[in-house]
């Protein structure tokens, strides 16, 4: 039996997340295996049932299970708060810390039935668009100290810091995927203004000439990456990069799958405990409409699977299942363009429709 902290979440949290539920239920029969999953809240809706975005039992429900699926947090109703009790920053990036979750694995796939809703032209996903972006999570300027804004308002401070050890381990993380793929390591800086890129590069490059000669390892700078990334993706394997370069391109990798709803991620500690969660945000205006796009959440639920139970195969028939789903015209109202074979479907309509498939 695996134990499962769930947390919806706010906006459109909770309807995706029945979703992956739903697919969850269904790999319980499938493989016999049983999923004790305990929900509790988190980010908005626990600062108005509890005061506060992480509250004490949602935290030790996580210290107590095997692994975390997260719905997404916050919207406009909260935004007005402190910084620190606001529903990101109070609960996602605490959790982070608390469990050491320093490797975000996002993965940016392009289906073939899904090409039209690629924001590039086919001349340039023609070997396809399949990669894995591999972002530090615990360090850099989002945790960095100091971080203040002086008393007379007049400047801010955010400090960007990274250890060799926080390089050592994301870049031993990113080589050991890219030996399952095609042995290609993009490592995204910005060596020539920041010192801590400098080290950056340093650290990769004595790790790869030491123990991963096999790879190919490509720096670049993470301005270009971010022109490359929309002039000539498929040229990507494995990105690896420090925390906010990677929050950035991974969103701008996003939308070239077509919708934000399309892609999960995961992030874990040393141990394999895991926190998975969609990267698309709670989408207020949407939510309560049951037409959010439950992929992101689903598959999330699927790198659960393959990252912290170990059941690969289970990951791999609910991948297949949404391949072919999609394959069949099956589409959220997100990637719905009125094409010849395709049809709209619900939230509800999706979820149940890919369980068949399993």
């Amino acid at each position: 039996m695996f134990k499962v902290a769930v947390l919806p979440g706010d906006g459109i949290g909770p309807e995706v997340m029945a979703q992956a539920m739903k697919i969850l239920k269904k790999i319980e029969k499938k493989y016999s295996v049983k999923f004790d999953c305990k929900f509790s809240d988190v980010g908005g809706i626990a600062i108005d049932n509890y005061g506060e975005p992480l509250p004490q039992h949602t935290l030790k429900l996580c210290e107590e299970s095997d692994a975390i699926l997260f719905g997404s947090v916050g919207g406009p109703k909260w935004e007005n708060l402190p910084p620190e009790k606001q529903p990101e920053r109070g609960a996602l990036l605490p959790l982070r810390k608390h469990f050491n979750l320093f490797v975000n694995i996002r993965p940016v796939k392009v289906y073939p039935a899904l090409k039209e809703s690629c924001s590039l032209k086919d001349k340039f996903i023609q070997q396809g668009l399949d990669i894995v972006i591999l972002r530090e999570l615990t360090g850099g300027i989002y945790f960095g100290q100091p971080k203040y804004i002086s008393e007379d308002r007049n400047y801010a401070v955010d400090t960007m810091k990274y250890t060799v050890e926080e390089i050592k381990r994301i870049a031993k993380v990113a080589f050991e995927t890219a030996r399952l793929r095609k042995k290609i390591v993009t490592s995204v800086d910005k060596a020539n203004v920041l010192m801590t890129s400098v080290l950056w590069r340093e650290i990769v490059t004595e790790l790869w000439e030491k123990d991963y000669p096999d790879i190919k390892l490509n720096h670049m700078y993470v301005d270009n990456a971010a022109m490359q990334l929309v002039r000539n993706p498929s040229q990507f394997d494995v990105i690896l990069t420090e925390n906010m370069f990677g929050d950035i391109l991974s969103d701008e990798a996003a939308m070239l799958t077509g919708s934000l709803g399309m892609l999960p991620s995961a992030s874990l500690n040393e141990r394999g405990f895991g926190l998975y969660e969609p990267i698309g945000g709670t989408a207020p205006d949407i939510a309560g409409q049951n037409i959010a796009n439950p992929t992101a959440q689903i598959l999330s639920a699927a790198l659960m699977l393959r990252y912290s139970f170990k059941m690969d195969d289970a990951a791999r028939d609910i991948e297949n299942a949404l391949e072919n789903l999609i394959a069949k015209g099956a589409r959220t109202s997100d990637i719905f363009y009125g094409d010849p074979g395709t049809y709209k479907v619900s939230t509800e309509e999706f979820g149940d429709e890919l369980a068949e498939l399993i």
